[in-house]
Order: C-alpha cells, then sequence, then structure tokens
C-alpha cells in the first residue's frame, strides 16, 4: 500500500479522536463518507464501498469504546442495571443488522446513511433534547430499545450514543449517567457490528487482499491507535473553545459528508 494512504488513514484518525474528545460525538459519521472516498480512489469495486467503510468504522469503534467504558466506570457514571438488560438486545440487533446491511446494494445503504446523518445533524444544530416525559422500562423493554439501537447503529456505524443518550434521558436517567450508560453500551455495539461485518463479508470477491470480511486492516490499525492519542486532546480543548458554536459547525460537516458519500457512491 502507498504511504499516502497510511498518512490518510492517520489523519483520519487523528481527526475522529479529537472530535469526539471535544464534541462527544463518536467517529461513524466522519468515518464513512471519507473511507468510502478512499476506497473508491483505492480502486475498491463499487458493490462493497458502503459495507467496506461500514464494517471498517464498526471495527475502528472498539478500542475507543471500550476507553470510554472504563473512563466513564471510574467516575461511577454507568448505571450497570441498565447496561444489564439492554445489552442482549443490542448484541442482537448489532449482528443482524450486519447481515441486513450485506444484502443492501451500496447505494441503498449509503442513501440510508445520509438520511439518519442529516436528521442528526438536524437535531445537533438545534441542540433538540427529548424532555423525561416517562419512567425506565422493565427488562424486556430494554430489550426491545437495544434491539433497535443496535439495528440502526450497525446500519451507520455508530457507537449508539446519538440514540441511547436521548433513549435514557426520556427515560428520566440523569445526562451524566446516560452519557457514561451510553458509553458502556456502546462496547457491545461495536464488538457485534464488527464480527457481523467480518463474517458477512468472509470470502467476497473483490474485496482488498487486507480485507477480513468487510473490515479493512491497514485502515483499522492506523485510524485506531491515533484516534485514542487524540482524544484526550480534544477533552483538554472542550475547556478552552466556543463547544456550543463548535457542534453547529460539526453538524454542518457532518450533513456535507454524508451528502458527499451519496454523490461519491452515485458518480463512481
Amino acid at each position: 500500500m502507498d504511504p499516502l494512504w497510511w498518512l490518510a488513514y492517520v489523519a483520519l484518525g487523528s481527526v475522529v479522536g479529537l472530535m469526539a474528545g471535544l464534541l462527544g460525538i463518536g467517529g461513524g459519521g466522519i468515518m464513512v463518507p471519507i473511507l468510502t472516498a478512499l476506497f473508491v480512489l483505492q480502486g475498491v469495486p463499487h458493490e462493497h464501498l458502503a459495507h467496506l467503510a461500514l464494517g471498517t468504522a464498526m471495527a475502528a469503534i472498539v478500542p475507543s469504546a471500550l476507553a470510554s467504558l472504563w473512563s466513564h466506570h471510574r467516575h461511577g457514571a454507568v448505571r450497570w442495571s441498565i447496561v444489564r438488560f439492554i445489552t442482549p438486545g443490542i448484541l442482537i440487533g448489532t449482528f443482524l443488522a450486519t447481515f441486513i446491511a450485506a444484502r443492501l446494494p451500496t447505494r441503498g445503504l449509503a442513501v440510508f446513511f445520509a438520511c439518519f446523518m442529516v436528521l442528526m445533524s438536524l437535531q445537533m444544530f438545534a441542540n433538540l433534547k427529548p424532555r423525561p416525559t416517562r419512567t425506565l422500562p422493565g427488562p424486556i423493554g430494554l430489550t426491545r430499545a437495544g434491539l433497535g439501537i443496535g439495528g440502526i447503529s450497525a446500519l451507520v456505524a455508530i457507537g449508539g450514543g446519538s440514540l441511547t443518550v436521548p433513549f435514557l434521558t426520556w427515560c428520566n436517567v440523569r445526562l451524566p449517567q446516560a452519557i457514561g450508560t451510553s458509553a458502556a453500551v456502546g462496547l457491545p455495539i461495536a464488538l457485534a457490528g464488527a464480527l457481523g461485518y467480518v463474517i458477512n463479508g468472509w470470502g467476497t470477491a473483490g474485496l482488498p487482499a487486507a480485507a477480513w470480511g468487510y473490515v479493512y486492516l491497514p485502515a483499522l490499525l492506523l485510524m485506531a491507535p491515533f484516534s485514542i492519542a487524540t482524544a484526550p486532546v480534544g477533552a483538554r480543548l472542550a475547556h478552552r473553545l466556543p463547544v456550543a458554536l463548535l457542534r453547529r459547525v460539526f453538524a454542518c460537516m457532518l450533513m456535507a459528508l454524508a451528502l458527499q458519500m451519496v454523490y461519491t457512491v452515485f458518480t463512481a
């Protein structure tokens, strides 16, 4: 692989980690569109573009999700009673959704991804937050919620924070605990999603030689350590920069990247 690609993946991982630390937002919204564009330039067949980008992004979330879980656990912000009951649904929903994704065409996946990211961007830009209006559901209700959160997360390669935090806040869980619990839930989402994309892509013709199923190892191994390294930098900057303004700018960037991904897969 050309060293220029190494630099591209290192830069992408660094930006993803910085944004995660600065704004508390996972990197799927950045990684998937840019990985798609990079894979086009590297000659990946059109029918595998979105699948390889999603699978690689899900795998790249694993180490950062683990670090985030440990950090929130140390601060006592994880409601493990919630994690216990929501995780089975998360695992099943995420894993099964990778089988759905594997059977969808690249253009269909790109359109779904773009629609979700546009909605998420609008929510971020307007800073809309659900009001606590109901109590936390029981074990069955949490498992059902996990199915939905996991399924959507696998289709757009996110750690689930943009879905789990609003859901828990709506259910009268205090925001610090909602964020911490969401971080704990992000690990099973990333693990189940990465495993599912590996299995579904295994043996598929036309994938790069260094791919494990729909996970491209060079990109994963270069992005992951740098995203972890720059996340603390972003966290420190969060105390010095106008985060509210940056969230709006980031929301616009996410929307532009999502639309760019659609343009890429429809013109590649």
